[in-house]
Parts: C-alpha cells; sequence; structure tokens
C-alpha cells in the first residue's frame, strides 16, 4: 500500500492561465503573440492527449487489443475505447468505442474471442464478448458493478470472473414511520466495518468481493464463493480446467490483518475450497505451469516492516515442496504470466520497470523492451504488459515527452507499434531530462534527473522547483510527465530524484527509511539540490519545492528545516501521523508497520516524525492542495497543515480540488491544469527577477 499516488477554488488565482513561455538562459520567459498558438506545453494540451494501457496479446502472436484513453474537452474527462492492432503491417482499427466506458480486452484461448466490459448500452456495467471473424458483440451478462479479474476457461466455454455482492448494511433502532408525501432528511449513515471508506471508492457499500462462473454465450452468472470474506486478484484456471486458484484472506480477523493473504484452489465441480499456502504474510498472483503440476505465486514473509520486498515461490499444484526462485535476484516481483514460453516476472530497477524470463534455476534474462506507466501527471516507473504463447511480449512504453504507446518485442529487440500523441506534440518544444549524478552525505549514490525547461542555454542557470516522489516505497524514472511539461513551459527546471525508500534498488537502499521517515531522507534531497547549483543549472537564489502524499510529507519536512526555498508547494501532505494512522482508508496499517505502534503506545516516535514538529520554524510561503474525496492522506491533514501556517503567520493558500481522490488522475483535465496553474503562480509570486507586469504565469499563451 503506498501513497503515491489539487481544483483550483474560484476565487483563488482566479486570472492566472495555463502555462508560462520558456525560460531564456536569464530565466525570463520569451513573449509570444497571443494569436499563434503556443509552441510550449500547456494545459490546453491535456485535451486531446491520449494514453494507451491494459496491452493484450493474442496468443499467437499476431495481434494486440489495447484500451486507448483521450481526454475529451467537452465532457472533460477520458474516453476509453478498445483498439486492435495488426502487429505484421502496425494497422490499427476501432473494436469497440462510442458511447459508453469500454475496458479489460481479455483474448479467448483460441484467439477468436475478445471478452471486455462495457457501459455502452447505458444500463450499468457489461461484460460482453465479440466474435472476431464477424465482429459481433454479445452482452455475456448484465452486473450491479464493475467485474474484475476476467478469466476465460481453457476450453473457451466458460468465464470466471470476480465482483461485489451487497449485503444487509449495519443497523442500529429505526427512525419512526415516514407519512405518505412527507420529504424527510436523508436516513442515518451507520458503520461498523474496519475499513469503511477506500481512496478512490469513496464510502463502502456493504458486501464482499466474490468469485462467479458465466457462460461464454451468456446467461444467469453461477456464484462459486461465499461468505464475509473477500475472494479475488488473480484467478487462475488450471489446464484441465477443473480448478480455479484465487487469493484472499479467509481468517476470522481478516478486517485487521492488512497485508494477509493466501492462496486458495476451488474446485469447480464441487465448489469445495482448498488452501495450498500457510505462512504470516501475503501470497497472491498464482500462476499454473503449463502441464498443470506446478504453481509460481508472489509472496513474502510479514515480519511488520514498512518495507519487504516481494519474492518468487514455486510449489507443486497440491501445495506442497515449496521453494523460493531466484532467491539472490535483489529486486521485487509484482506480477507474473506462466504459459508455453516459459515463466515472466515484471519488476522495477534502477528508475525503470523490466520484465523477465525467469527459469527454475533462478536465472533472471530480462525480456529487450523499455515499459513505461501509464500514469503521465508525473513520471512514476511502471507498465503494463502480456505475453502471448510464442514468447512474444506487448507492453506499453514511453519515454520523457511522449505519454505511453504500446509496443511488441522482436527477436532482436522491440519495436514501437503507435504514436498516439506524435501529431499533437511532435512540433511542441519540450523540456528535455538529463540524468544528474548526487551523492548523499553518508556516500550513497542518490539516482536523479532534471528536466530542463525549453529553450535552455547551455550555461544558463533558471529557476528550479525540487519535486518529490510519494510512496514513499516507489520510484521515478525519466518519463513523461505533465506536470513537469508545464513547469518547463513557464521557465522552471524540475529536479526529481530516488531518495532512500525508492524501491527498484534493492531491499538495503528502500531500507534506509525504515522506522525514520520522513527524517532521513531531508540531507538525500538537500544533497540533490546541490548537486544541480554545483552542475551550473539551478540559479541558487530562485529554488523552490513541491511533491505529492509521501513528496507533499517531505515538502512539509522540508520547510521546517530549511530556508533555503523560495516557496513551496505541498500536495496532499500528512502533517500530523496520529491523526493519519486513525482516519485513512488503512487503518490495521499505517501506525503498526510505518511507526512501529500504535500512537497511544508511542506518541513521542509519531510526533518527532511528524511534520507538525517542526512547524515553528517554518518561514517558506507554502501553498497546501489536496483533493477533497482524498481518503489515504485525508483532507483534514492539509487543512490542519494550512491552518498551522496561518498560526506561526507564513504566507499560505489552500486549493481543493472537488470531487478528487489521492490519484492526480482523478481530476478532470481542467482540474489538472488549473491545480498546476495555481502552483506556477504561487511559485511566480516569490520567483526572484519576475516582472510582476508579465501578466499571470502563463504569459499570454
Amino acid at each position: 500500500m503506498t501513497l503515491s499516488r489539487t481544483i483550483l477554488s474560484a476565487a483563488l488565482l482566479a486570472g492566472a492561465s495555463l502555462c508560462a513561455a520558456p525560460a531564456l538562459a536569464d530565466g525570463h520567459p520569451a513573449a509570444e503573440e497571443t494569436s499563434a498558438p503556443s509552441k510550449y506545453f500547456t494545459g490546453d494540451d491535456l485535451f486531446g492527449l491520449s494514453v494507451a494501457a491494459d496491452p493484450q496479446i493474442s496468443p499467437d502472436g499476431t495481434r494486440i487489443a489495447y484500451v486507448r484513453r483521450t481526454n475529451d474537452i467537452m465532457l472533460d474527462r477520458a474516453v476509453s475505447s478498445i483498439w486492435l492492432i495488426d502487429i505484421a503491417s502496425g494497422a490499427e482499427t476501432p473494436l469497440v468505442a462510442g458511447q459508453g466506458t469500454h475496458v479489460s480486452p481479455r483474448w479467448s484461448p483460441d484467439g477468436k474471442r475478445l471478452a471486455y466490459v462495457s457501459t455502452e448500452s447505458g444500463g450499468g456495467t457489461e461484460l460482453h464478448v465479440r466474435w472476431m471473424e464477424s465482429g459481433v458483440s454479445a452482452n455475456i451478462t448484465a452486473l450491479p458493478e464493475s467485474p474484475d479479474a476476467i478469466a476465460w476457461s481453457p476450453d473457451g466455454e466458460t468465464i470466471a470472473y470476480s465482483a461485489r455482492v451487497p449485503d444487509a448494511a449495519f443497523s442500529l433502532g429505526k427512525a419512526p414511520a415516514k407519512p405518505e408525501g412527507a420529504e424527510w432528511g436523508k436516513p442515518l449513515q451507520m458503520i461498523d466495518s474496519v475499513t469503511y471508506r477506500r481512496d478512490g471508492g469513496g464510502y463502502l457499500k456493504p458486501g464482499t468481493v466474490q468469485l462467479f462462473l458465466v457462460d461464454a454465450e451468456g446467461g444467469a452468472p453461477r456464484q462459486l464463493t461465499r461468505g464475509e470474506h473477500n475472494n479475488g486478484g488473480t484467478v487462475e484456471w488450471s489446464p484441465d480446467g477443473k480448478t480455479l486458484l484465487f487469493a484472499g484472506n479467509r481468517s476470522a480477523d481478516w478486517e485487521m490483518q492488512p497485508l494477509e493473504s493466501e492462496i486458495y484452489a476451488l474446485d469447480i465441480t464441487s465448489g469445495n475450497i482448498a488452501q495450498i499456502t500457510r505462512r504470516v504474510g501475503p501470497d497472491f498472483a498464482p500462476q499454473f505451469s503449463p502441464d498443470g503440476r506446478q504453481i509460481a505465486y508472489l509472496g513474502y514473509d510479514d515480519l511488520g516492516n514498512a518495507y519487504d520486498q516481494t519474492r518468487l515461490w514455486v510449489m507443486s499444484a497440491d501445495g506442497s515442496n515449496v521453494r523460493q526462485i531466484a532467491a539472490d535476484f535483489d529486486r521485487s516481483f509484482d506480477a507474473l504470466e506462466w504459459n508455453r514460453a516459459g515463466l515472466f516476472a515484471a519488476y522495477e530497477t534502477d528508475g525503470t520497470r523490466k520484465v523477465a524470463r525467469v527459469a527454475l534455476s533462478g536465472e533472471v534474462s530480462p525480456l529487450p523492451a523499455q515499459l513505461g506507466d501509464t500514469y503521465y501527471a508525473l513520471p512514476y516507473t511502471g507498465g503494463e504488459w502480456s505475453v502471448s504463447n510464442a514468447g512474444r511480449m506487448a507492453f506499453t512504453t514511453q519515454s520523457a515527452v511522449r505519454p505511453p504507446d504500446i509496443g511488441v518485442t522482436t527477436r532482436t529487440g522491440s519495436r514501437i507499434l503507435t504514436s498516439l500523441n506524435e501529431l499533437k506534440l511532435g512540433a511542441k518544444e519540450q523540456g528535455q531530462t538529463r540524468e544528474l549524478a548526487v551523492t548523499a552525505p553518508d556516500g550513497a549514490t542518490i539516482p536523479a534527473w532534471i528536466m530542463l525547461p525549453p529553450g535552455y542555454e547551455e550555461g544558463g542557470r533558471v529557476p528550479m522547483i525540487l519535486e518529490i516522489h510519494g510512496g514513499p516505497y516507489a520510484a521515478y524514472g525519466p518519463e513523461f510527465s505533465a506536470d513537469y511539461q508545464l513547469y518547463g513551459a513557464a521557465g522552471y527546471a524540475v529536479l526529481f530524484t530516488n531518495p532512500g525508500g525508492s524501491t527498484g534498488y534493492g531491499e538495503a537502499f528502500a531500507d534506509r527509511i525504515e522506522d525514520n521517515y520522513p527524517i532521513s531522507n531531508h540531507d538525500e534531497l538537500m544533497a540533490a539540490v546541490d548537486a544541480a547549483i554545483t552542475a551550473g543549472y539551478a540559479d541558487p537564489d530562485n529554488l523552490f519545492v513541491t511533491g505529492g502524499s509521501g513528496g507533499g510529507i517531505l515538502t512539509a519536512w522540508v520547510i521546517g528545516k530549511t530556508d533555503r526555498f523560495k516557496a513551496a508547494a505541498s500536495h496532499k501532505p500528512v502533517i500530523n501521523w496520529v491523526s493519519h494512522a486513525l482516519m485513512a482508508d488503512a487503518i490495521p496499517y499505517f501506525g503498526p508497520y510505518w511507526l512501529g505502534a500504535l500512537p497511544w503506545e508511542d506518541p513521542q516516535h509519531y510526533w518527532e516524525r511528524g511534520p507538525l514538529s517542526n512547524m515553528a520554524n517554518v518561514k517558506t510561503p507554502t501553498l497546501v492542495l489536496v483533493g477533497a474525496d482524498d481518503y489515504r492522506t485525508p483532507r483534514s491533514e492539509a487543512e490542519q497543515l494550512y491552518g498551522a501556517l496561518k498560526l506561526v503567520g507564513v504566507d499560505t493558500a489552500l486549493v481543493v480540488t472537488p470531487d478528487s481522490s489521492h490519484n492526480n488522475l482523478s481530476q478532470t483535465p481542467s482540474q489538472q491544469a488549473a491545480r498546476t496553474s495555481a502552483v506556477i503562480a504561487w511559485f511566480d509570486k516569490y520567483r526572484k527577477g519576475k516582472d510582476r507586469d508579465e501578466g499571470s504565469a502563463a504569459g499570454t499563451d
């Protein structure tokens, strides 16, 4: 569970434009004609931006179905459609488009049909199947909520999936009888569950996730699991079609065990469920070997740490003969696929995400593919992928100047099949990213990059923003970021790093913040700022700092430790670990795992690690931003920071994004643009040498 991954209030900075002109060597924006479209990336460019996601390669490796999400300016949201690529020719055709949302394409084993989820009828979520030769689609079953973990049976006759099953709400007493025609207030909301709200999902409706089976040609679904436990995750069929594997926690105290899960085998005929893994810690993502004799899965021993790398395991189909694979590989595996071409596993490494073929002997052989995340707001590592029966992989890929496209591996490497944003962005001047050498005070190497603004002239010093990633157990890489390009267009360089705690650099590097986050990151981040100044990029009199979630925490921490920044913008921070531990959407998790105790067991430790403890030292003008419906780092945390800044007399403002959760992409495109515009306007207010008569932060674009 991460903190990774706010709108501009109507009255706040209401006149600010969406981006600024580029910086020249002296950091001053260049003038542009108002009548011409900007040659730099602007907030307007978020509309029409397309992202390729969920690439599913056909079993024979000749075609790829993928989801294309395009930001619609009239709807102010991303519209999803499903497209098909012929790999040999590169030709693309739309499969499912038009009204509604269309996602989750999944090939039948013979490649003749494609299942997908759609709301095209307007009556709710439906599971559809498309016959590829005829082009005809049919609604297989209508569902009250969107299905997950869609999996075809090996013979192609049925489809398994998971979905929430409603349950009766907790209730105490009752209201008086309501007279006919009366208009009364809303009924009371009563809660007795441990996790009663979830970021991105709001206040949870009563119910549990269960497994279902439906005929691939339509009909009423059969419910396979029941009870008070959630049963879901990856759904995996045995090659003979007799067994389903799934992960869940079916213990009596499951609500208070945030990480615990085991792998279960469900007999399709009898409905009997057998537990086949047993340990304290999560076991998940099971995959049968092609002969059905073995199962690969992911997991680790839960030792109560804030972070543990996930390991790869293989066992016999009955749960015996458990052994770890690639035990010496010091990276965390996060996804698996096992087919006739081999066992494939994904992992983060050195600011990127890779997929490797893993031999049962432990040899890890990376595939020649550079994966790219579908999260275009900030440069987080990630990526989505699938592998054909012959070992050809389809994947999402991107660069520092292009959002995700679809790629495919070849015999000699890989090639990119789509160029969704080339026409839109090809003529734009964008900021360019360079690697930066950074050494922490204790001698550790801190991976870092700097994106220089468009129009940058060698040797020139420009205003610089230190932008800190969230997580904190996550990682950045040299990937596309809409936020960064907007900062660059406003004349700012952007420094971004992977300080201690970042993933993809081994267990020891992640453990640099065990039991001390955010304290130990401060010196690492300041070393990165110093390196950018020493390299001649950053103007030491024009430094700014921002970050979201874990980066918002560090922003709030940094301003209590140094006055070197002209201004700060803290997105969705945690300011008070006590209130966060009791209000976030993972009550059993954050206190015990991140702080090592409950608030009343070690209040001093909670206080020492919270930015609130440094508030008397803060002098840096700080903008505070948060989503109105953020339940990961709740809105109350940002409001506490705002209130504390007011009390100590530091210039501040609060920006709240309506209907937005923790994820920046839960904001509409217009909200994303307005949020970044607010940050630029705040920084411009304190930027040395910035001519106040130039107008808004976006110049005249």
